[in-house]
Parts: C-alpha cells; sequence; structure tokens
C-alpha cells in the first residue's frame, strides 16, 4: 500500500508558475542584474520546486504606489481571473520586488489570496500563521522605509548637484552630457542643433520670426532636428525653448528653490537676447503666420488700403481659363470694399520706391564717417557705464539681503511669496548686469565688419528685394519701411513711410521722397 501511495504521489501533476519580474529603470533592465537575470533565478527556483513556470510578467516601473498602475502586474492579475478553476503559484525573486509600499504590500497579498494563488519567494518564506504575518508586515515596512530613504538621498544629492550649477535632468536639445573629470557630467553644446537653436532664439528676438509658428516650421526645416512622428514640431517644444533659463547659461529650479544660479555650462544667447524674448512673448500676441505668406503674395500683411487705413487681403481669382492674383480690400464699410488690384500694379508700384532708397556713394561714405564718431563717443563712455553698472549690482545685492531678512520674520505666506517674487526679479537684473559688465568691449575690426554689413543693405535694398526670396524681403520690409504701404486703387501709392537709416540719408543728401520718388529742394 505505501509502494502504492508513493507511486501516486510521484506521477502527481506539477503545479503551474507564473514568475513576476520588476525593476525601477530601463538602465536596470538592461544591465545583468535586470529581468532577464530574474526571470532565469525564478525559473531555476520553480524547477527545483517541482512547478511548470506557465507565464512571465515583467514591469519597468517604480515598487512604490499603486500596484495597480503596473502594466505587468496588471496583466498577471487578469491572467489569474481569466482561469479562475487553476490554483497557480506567483515566483517572485525578491521580497522588493512585490512591493515597496507597506500599505499596498497587504493590498496585493489579499488580491492573490482572493484568487487563490500562493506567493512564493526565493528569498522569503511566507507563513499564514499570526507571526509570520507579524514579520512579513515588518519586512514590508522595513522596504518601504529603504524606498523613502533612497528617495529622499537622491533628492538631496540631485539638488546639491543642481546648487553647484550641474544640470541634472535630461538635457535639452541643443545640449549633450559630457564627463568631465572632477566634476561629473556636465552640459556641452551640441552641433548642429545647438546652432539651430540659436539662430531661432535669436532670430524669434529680433522679429526675424513673428510668430512662435514661425519658428516652428524654422525647426521643422532642419533635417536633424529631433521631430515627432509626422515630421512636426510640437508647439510646446517651441514654448519651452524659447523660455528655458539653460540656454543663457542659468540653472532655475521650483523644485528646489533655485532662482537664476549661474550653470557650469557655456550659453548658446546672451541674458539680453533672452530678455527680448520674454518681452515679445508678454507683448502683443500674433495671429498665426500663414505657411504661404510672401510665396505668391510679397506685400501681404504689409500692403495697406488708400482710402481706409485696413491691410488689404491677397488672393487668387478665378478666370476663363486660368487663375489671376488681386489684393482687394475687406473692410465693408470701405469705399474700396471687394474691388480688386492686380498684384503686378500694386508690387511694381512698390518696387519703384524700393529703388528710390538708394543713395548715392558720396553720402553712404559722410553717413560712415558720422558713424564711426558716434561708436567712438559711446566707446568712451563705457568706463561711466561700468562703474554705473558696478553700483547697481551692489545696491541689488543690498535689497536681496533686506528682502532675506524680511522673510526671516514674515509668518504671512502671501508676504512671504511677494518677498521672493521681488528677490527673483533683482536676481534676474543683477544677472543681466553682471553680463554687460563682463562683457568684452567690441573691437574695430568687428565693428568694421557690422557696419559694413548694415552699409551693404542701406547701400542695394532693390538687389535684395530683387533676389525674389520671400525672407529676404521680408527683411527689407521690416528694415526698410516704419509702416505699411499704402496704395490706392485708383490713385496709386500714398507717401510711404521709410525707416529712420534711409530717411536720414534722404535729409543729409537733401532729397525727400513722395509717393516712391525722389526729389530735390
Amino acid at each position: 500500500m505505501r509502494q502504492n501511495k508513493n507511486k501516486k504521489s510521484n506521477t502527481a501533476a506539477p503545479r503551474q508558475a507564473v514568475i513576476y519580474c520588476r525593476v525601477s529603470s530601463r538602465a536596470q533592465e538592461a544591465e545583468g542584474h535586470g529581468l532577464q537575470s530574474q526571470e532565469t533565478r525564478c525559473r531555476e527556483f520553480a524547477a527545483s520546486k517541482g512547478h511548470e513556470v506557465v507565464a512571465v510578467f515583467p514591469d519597468t516601473i517604480s515598487g512604490g504606489g499603486d500596484f495597480l498602475k503596473r502594466p505587468g502586474m496588471v496583466a498577471l492579475l487578469s491572467f489569474l481571473d481569466a482561469q479562475p478553476d487553476t490554483q497557480f503559484v506567483v515566483i517572485f525573486d525578491d521580497l522588493k520586488r512585490f512591493a515597496r509600499d507597506t500599505r499596498f504590500h497587504l493590498d496585493l497579498r489579499e488580491a492573490f489570496r482572493v484568487r487563490g494563488a500562493t506567493i512564493e519567494c526565493l528569498n522569503f518564506k511566507f507563513d499564514e500563521t499570526p507571526e509570520g504575518e507579524f514579520i512579513e508586515t515588518i519586512m514590508a515596512a522595513q522596504s518601504a522605509l529603504e524606498r523613502k530613504q533612497n528617495g529622499r538621498q537622491v533628492a538631496q544629492k540631485m539638488k546639491a548637484r543642481m546648487q553647484l550649477g550641474c544640470w541634472v535632468h535630461n538635457a535639452p536639445v541643443g545640449f549633450r552630457y559630457h564627463t568631465v573629470r572632477g566634476h561629473g557630467k556636465l552640459l556641452k553644446p551640441d552641433e548642429p542643433h545647438a546652432s539651430t537653436v540659436r539662430e531661432a532664439i535669436e532670430g524669434f528676438a529680433i522679429g526675424r520670426f513673428q510668430t512662435q509658428a514661425e519658428v516652428r516650421r524654422f525647426l521643422e526645416s532642419k533635417p536633424d532636428y529631433p521631430h515627432i512622428k509626422d515630421g512636426k514640431v510640437r508647439d510646446k517644444r517651441v514654448t519651452d525653448m524659447l523660455t528655458n533659463p539653460l540656454y543663457v547659461g542659468y540653472i532655475c529650479s521650483e523644485v528646489y528653490e533655485l532662482n537664476w544660479l549661474k550653470g557650469q555650462h557655456d550659453p548658446l544667447i546672451s541674458m539680453a537676447t533672452y530678455e527680448k524674448v520674454q518681452q515679445r512673448l508678454k507683448g502683443t500676441g500674433y495671429a498665426p503666420a500663414r505657411a504661404d505668406i510672401g510665396e505668391d503674395f510679397a506685400l501681404r500683411g504689409f500692403a495697406t488700403c488708400g482710402d481706409c487705413g485696413a491691410k488689404l487681403r491677397a488672393s487668387w481669382s478665378k478666370g476663363k481659363t486660368k487663375y489671376y492674383p488681386y489684393y482687394l480690400c475687406h473692410t465693408k464699410s470701405c469705399e474700396s470694399y471687394g474691388k480688386s488690384i492686380p498684384r503686378d500694379r500694386i508690387e511694381g508700384a512698390f518696387a519703384d520706391v524700393v529703388k528710390t532708397l538708394e543713395p548715392s556713394p558720396k553720402y553712404l561714405e559722410l553717413a560712415k564717417t558720422m558713424f564711426r564718431r558716434a561708436w567712438d563717443a559711446r566707446l568712451s563712455q563705457a568706463k561711466d557705464t561700468a562703474r554705473l553698472t558696478k553700483r547697481q549690482i551692489a545696491e541689488a545685492d543690498s535689497r536681496i539681503e533686506a528682502l532675506l531678512s524680511r522673510i526671516m520674520q514674515a509668518s504671512n505666506d502671501a508676504v512671504i511669496g511677494a518677498y521672493e517674487s521681488k528677490i527673483t526679479e533683482l536676481e534676474k537684473s543683477k544677472v543681466i548686469m553682471v553680463e554687460n559688465l563682463t562683457k568684452p568691449q567690441t573691437k574695430s575690426k568687428g565693428y568694421e565688419a557690422y557696419l559694413e554689413l548694415a552699409l551693404t543693405f542701406l547701400s542695394s535694398p532693390w538687389k535684395i528685394w530683387e533676389s525674389g526670396d520671400s525672407s529676404l524681403r521680408r527683411i527689407v520690409l521690416r528694415l526698410g519701411f516704419s509702416g505699411g504701404f499704402s496704395y490706392h486703387r485708383i490713385d496709386g501709392p500714398r507717401t510711404p513711410q521709410i525707416a529712420l537709416p534711409f530717411k536720414a540719408l534722404s535729409m543729409i543728401s537733401g532729397g525727400e521722397i513722395v509717393n516712391g520718388a525722389a526729389g530735390e529742394d
């Protein structure tokens, strides 16, 4: 009888088992003690117990928090629910893989109990006795304590690194991490992305890009710039790029309460450029720029109605055999409402105005001499400006110290918040003053190069306009004119609003531009 009983027990079917593996990060997943090594150890354990492994459920997620937010654990529980008549064994590599939060540990334990599943662990023996449950609860509490202590240590180390001027989060586009001996990983400009980001931010600051939509299209035109799947750049990425202090060389963090701390990385743009961008973002909003602006109609958004002053709209009108380009006024109360103006007529008249903007070489040389004297006078004031800036920096430091003292004495949260906001403003203004103070003086050679570039534009705006390039034509519109181009459908162009440099050259030469024609007094 004993012989038959032993034979029956030896031939009993093995219990079915499922394995649960978990790591906290992708880095751990790729390392030797990752998911694959956990699964191997669990399979060896199952074989030693005579269990048959029928499924494996991996997770790459922290052990803290609700276990129902773990995809692998949710799949495991669903697997058990789908087979209620089978009593599975759930195998864990380590008790810490089960849960690292005491409350969720007990909840997960109950979730397995109601499903009739047995839990087995390689380094801990589950015991259903009161003493066993007590020990298990203590072990779960210890795991939760370790998790919270580790989180606190990581946060403290990250804050310390940030206080030293080292960024610790993902590197923004335009930067990458590189290891510096004695300093660890620091940000470094990453070409060609760094040049792309710099051009985009500076272009928005000077008005080359009127809207964030234009910045986005510029970034999308760069094949190497990171895009989403459809080849687009998200609007949020543009906003984040235009407002990120890291590009100025400073670190700000609400989490670690850091405001305008000098970073240990080289900036991509100056603080002056950053401030110009912020002022533009706070200013009057612009409607999203059209993708086809300036391609078919060079004066779209610039030409205005000679009767009411509203901007003319531009469109193609279908004829019998082809389409014709027109400008027209859409103001219903205007006498010219709905009256079309052929594109070639209005753009031809504007081209005639651009041609008159070219001064003679003699007066360009005179303007160059005047600019040189003005530049020299400005350089002579540099020492006085530097002394004034140093005094203002000292005053800012004194005000910050006074505000910090008030914060220590204040108990009202609103008052403390107001003081902190003021300190942030002072820190930012101090950063700008320090940057201006340490900025090297412009060398004569650099001045000459910039002056020649400006005079090249002043001397031949027509050549730039005649090139037909839409971006260059927009530069002519913005730099050559202080207002729109007013055109009457019958009388033709009104007196154009010429920009100050061309107006000054006209005054020097004794001429005056009227209706696009240069006259003499």
